[in-house]
């Protein structure tokens, strides 16, 4: 088991990207907003994203309930990473698919998500006058 206030965040979606690459379960404990007890879950990870507000949330299907599920990082309290590959089907994407990229490392992905939230959602040209002041 890690624990999270051990380490960097960092180490921990890093940890978490493998499992996505790998296909491996992942058991959390985290704590909801406004409790006070912590909860296990049993998930398999398919995606990390950065909120508006900053926040790094994880995408998973939860075991026990057999649902999409988000947790955010800040708010989980540590993790075991699994060898036992997925057994639920993720549900389908709503938006279109893009290309995929390889994430090799942390400050990759980092690069990754900030260059997701940060770069512009369509192309500017010259002749677009809707950005003229």
């Amino acid at each position: 088991m890690k624990h999270t206030s051990r380490q960097t965040s960092t180490k921990t979606i890093a940890d978490l990207y493998r499992a996505i690459d790998r296909r491996h379960a992942v058991t959390l404990t985290y704590l909801k907003p406004g409790e006070t007890e912590p909860t296990v879950r049993t998930v398999e990870p398919y995606d990390l994203r950065t909120t508006k507000s900053g926040r790094i949330r994880v995408h998973t299907m939860c075991r026990l309930r057999g649902e999409a599920r988000a947790f955010y990082i800040d708010a989980i309290l540590s993790y075991t990473l699994h060898r036992m590959g997925f057994v639920l089907e993720r549900p389908e994407a709503t938006a279109p698919a893009v290309p995929v990229i390889v994430v090799r490392s942390a400050a990759q992905l980092i690069a990754r998500e900030l260059g997701r939230d940060y770069l512009p959602t369509r192309r500017i040209t010259r002749t677009d006058t809707a950005l003229a002041a």
